[in-house]
Formats: C-alpha cells, sequence, structure tokens
C-alpha cells in the first residue's frame, strides 16, 4: 500500500486578449473555460496603454471577480491565469499573474509549467542582494528581466528565456503590448486565435477560444515569441531550429485538457477515445457492461464499448458543483471530494460484471474508494481498465507529482500487486506504444516521461513543489 501523499497539484490557465473594449470580460470568460485547469486561484492584469492594474484572489474565477471588479478592471488589453500550483505553495502571495515594476517600466507575467533551474538562478539573484516576495519559480522570470545585464540586449525578453530550463508557456502583458511564449520543447499548450472583428486572444486551450468566439489560429511554436500589439501579430524565435525540440506532455490528452479542446493540434476527444478502442484490443474483458470513471475517461470508455460491442452504461452520478479530486491540496480533502462527487448508480451495477474504464491511477487511494463503492453496490465482478501506462516516475515539468513515493505503480512491484490493493478482479493497463499510437504526431514529438521515465531535458537538480520554501527556509538556519 502507497504512503499517504502530502500535497498534489496540476497545471495552470493562461487567457489573454489585445485590442478589445471588453478584454477584461473576455478574459473572465476565457479563465471560467479553463477552471479545470486551476482552482486554487484567480487574476487579471489590464491596461490602458500606460498603466497596468491588477486583481488577483484565492478560489474560483467566479468567486474571486464581481461584475464591479470586473468593471474597475476594464481597459482595452488583459491577460488572466488560474493557478494550480507546482511550485511554491497555495498562498495569495503566489497568485498569478505577478506584476512588478522595474527600469523598463510595469510588466505583468502568467506561467504554466515548471522551472527546473528556478532555484538555481534565485539563489544567485539572492547573494547578490535581491529580495523575493513569492515562493513562486515565476517570479525568477521577472528578475531576470529587470537585470541591467539583460533588459539593456536588443531582445530582452528572448535572453530571459534562453536562461530558463523546464517547461513553461508564458503571457506576458507590457502597457503596449502582450508578448506569449513557449519553451523551446512546447511541453505545454499555448495557441493564437483571433476575434470576427480581427483583434487577437492567447489561451491554454482551444475550449477557451469558443467561448470568446475566437476562432483558432495557430499554436505559439516551440522556442517561438509571438508579439501582439496595435500593429497587429509578428514573430520571432529566440532559440536555434535545432534546439527546438517538441517534447509536448501527452498527459494533456490522458487527462488535464477539455475533451472539447484541440491541444497539440488534435482533439482531445478523439484521442482518448482512440486509446479507448486500443485498450480495449490490447486488454479485453469477459463482462456485461462497461462504465466509465467520471469524468475524463468517458471518452476512453466510449472507444472501449464501441470496440468491444459491451453497452456503455453510465454507473456514477456527478456532483457538479466539486471540485477535480486530483487537484486537491491533501489526501483527506481528496478522499472527501470523490464521496461527494460520485455517486454509484445501483441499478446500474448490481449483479453485474463491469468493466471500468479509468484515464489514469497516480496514488491509487481515490481508485480504491471508488472500487469499494461499487462491490457495496453489489457489482459481481470489477475489471479495471486504465487508458494510459502506470505512472512511475515523477514529473518535472508542471504536473505535481514530483515524489515517487506518491506514485502506487512507483510502489508496488507489480500490477497484480496494485490489483490487490485495489481490491478487483483484473487490472490492465494501455501500453506507452499503444497511447502514443493515438496521438497524430510521431511518438517522438511526445514528453512520457512519467510513464517511461524517458525525459527530454536532463534534471540533475532536485525538483518538488516546495524546494523555493526549503530553500527559503536554510537562508535563516
Amino acid at each position: 500500500m502507497p504512503p499517504a501523499a502530502p500535497a498534489v497539484r496540476d497545471k495552470c490557465g493562461l487567457f489573454g486578449v489585445y485590442g478589445r473594449p471588453d478584454a477584461v470580460t473576455l478574459c473572465y470568460l476565457g479563465l471560467y473555460a479553463q477552471q479545470h485547469r486551476g482552482q486554487e486561484s484567480a487574476g487579471l492584469c489590464s491596461t490602458d496603454g500606460d498603466e497596468i492594474l491588477r486583481y488577483v484572489g484565492m478560489g474560483l474565477v467566479g468567486d474571486v471577480f464581481s461584475p464591479r471588479r470586473l468593471e474597475q478592471l476594464a481597459n482595452p488589453v488583459a491577460i488572466g491565469h488560474v493557478r494550480y500550483s507546482t511550485t511554491g505553495s497555495n498562498v495569495s502571495a503566489n497568485v498569478q499573474p505577478l506584476l512588478v515594476t522595474f527600469s523598463g517600466g510595469q510588466v505583468a507575467v502568467g506561467h504554466n509549467g515548471n522551472l527546473i533551474n528556478a532555484s538555481l538562478l534565485r539563489q544567485q539573484y539572492e547573494q547578490a542582494g535581491h529580495i523575493f516576495s513569492t515562493t513562486s519559480d515565476t517570479e525568477v522570470i521577472l528578475k531576470l528581466l529587470a537585470d541591467p545585464a539583460i533588459n539593456g540586449g536588443p531582445d530582452p525578453l528572448g535572453a530571459v528565456l534562453r536562461r530558463l530550463q523546464g517547461a513553461f508557456s508564458l503571457v506576458f502583458l507590457f502597457p503596449d503590448r502582450i508578448e506569449a511564449a513557449r519553451d523551446p520543447f512546447g511541453v505545454r499548450p499555448l495557441c493564437i486565435g483571433r476575434l470576427p472583428d480581427g483583434a487577437y486572444v492567447v489561451a491554454s486551450e482551444t475550449c477557451a477560444l469558443d467561448i470568446a468566439d475566437a476562432e483558432y489560429v495557430r499554436d505559439v511554436g516551440c522556442g517561438e515569441i509571438v508579439r501582439i500589439d496595435a500593429r497587429g501579430v509578428s514573430s520571432r524565435y529566440y532559440v536555434d531550429p535545432a534546439d527546438r525540440c517538441p517534447a509536448h506532455c501527452v498527459f494533456e490528452h490522458v487527462y488535464f485538457a477539455d475533451p472539447s479542446s484541440d491541444v497539440f493540434e488534435q482533439n482531445v476527444h478523439v484521442v482518448r477515445e482512440a486509446m479507448g478502442r486500443r485498450l480495449a484490443r490490447e486488454a479485453p474483458a469477459e463482462a456485461d457492461v462497461v462504465i466509465p470513471v467520471p469524468n475524463c475517461a468517458r471518452c476512453a470508455a466510449m472507444g472501449y464499448s464501441q470496440q468491444s460491442g459491451m453497452p456503455l452504461e453510465r454507473g456514477f452520478t456527478t456532483n457538479h458543483y466539486t471540485g477535480r479530486s486530483f487537484i486537491m491540496p491533501d489526501q483527506q480533502q481528496r478522499d472527501l471530494a470523490v464521496k461527494m462527487k460520485l455517486n454509484v448508480i445501483k441499478d446500474t451495477v448490481r449483479g453485474r460484471r463491469l468493466v471500468v474504464v479509468e484515464d489514469s491511477i497516480v496514488r491509487g487511494t481515490t481508485t480504491r474508494g471508488k472500487m469499494s463503492a461499487l462491490r457495496r453496490a453489489g457489482a459481481s465482478e470489477i475489471h479495471v481498465r486504465v487508458a494510459s501506462p502506470p505512472i512511475r516516475h515523477p514529473c518535472h515539468f508542471g504536473i505535481d507529482f514530483p515524489d515517487p513515493n506518491e506514485l502506487i505503480a512507483n510502489q508496488c512491484g507489480s500490477v497484480e500487486e496494485i490489483r490487490r490493493y485495489l481490491h478487483v478482479d483484473s487490472l490492465a493497463y494501455l501500453s506507452i506504444e499503444g497511447m502514443l499510437s493515438c496521438a497524430a504526431k510521431p511518438g517522438g514529438h511526445y514528453c512520457s516521461a512519467c510513464f517511461s521515465g524517458d525525459y527530454p531535458m536532463p534534471v540533475d537538480r532536485p525538483v518538488g513543489k516546495f524546494i523555493l520554501e526549503r530553500h527559503q527556509m536554510r537562508m535563516f538556519d
């Protein structure tokens, strides 16, 4: 049995609008559409061309922003952020976008990803006398941008991004422009859209473009900076072509992204459905019915049902007023969220052999609780099929399971041991090859390190959610 886990976090969501009187309202809607990417905090920054205004708060988008607050922020250019912390505690000081004033003026930034060299960079600046006000890795980016040795060059932002290591999709707000950038591997998604009147938006997912009635234009490229200002859209690359190596996070398709979104130029629902079909071919089961574990596994369960010929039925009802259990801050809250979120439909499962399709199993504790609920409801057999491979390795690039001791597939020696822990009749996972075959791009274009241990970039320093807190505490020892 895996040990109880301390804390788990996920990624974040970004949105930006340039050149619309209702930019702040559209930004609010874009964040609302991406609430699944972060439920800890939300923030907006806007500018009239001279001054950047900021308002942030803890909680969900709808709770943080009132109509009055949106009206106070009203400006024609805005960026927003929803947070699910992967570096730094869930405290108000770390809420994004972060806003600073330096010799070059004001700048705000929202970040999706994780910087693996943030602690080293921070240490260098602290030794030079700089003071940090957050424990977020994102603040390091602003320190670099304000560095006189960097901001006096021909392309300060490009010079800053070349110093960063890890995963980052970034949206910057300057008084006169928005600049959006991705790391050379394109680990996290970021796309550009165009509104009917010609104004441009940027977003983590295309579902946010849809709510703003924006048309998808393209993804921000690996190692690219896209500038949106009064002259329109321009682009530049801050690294050489040889250094732009796609390694898109396949877990976006497995779990995080909304099924309606196109992520990495492919619809998420289509990928998940294909994963379910492939899973049925790789791991068939004799059963009466296929049921998904809501919500992310529904697409894969549809594919499993189509391929196997078994009917797809609803075994759980979902309370939509609770958050995603994986991104709850501690195990007790995650367990409570599962109980509040899912109820078993007893007449569907009683006396029947079930194929239960999961999108992934991280720690196993919440999955075990769901399977116990099915047993209590009278299921005669439970065959769990997981539409992704076992998660055996930590992620250092924006998914907060950096500690392998939290991963059930790492702690258990075999799939059979996991099956016994879950108390199910059989258990099977989709293979890595099967998972990657369902994605549109060649397998080498995706990061699957949490499954394979094959990281797209070297990670030679310990990385963890609270690494900057620990760094800060060492300073006072």
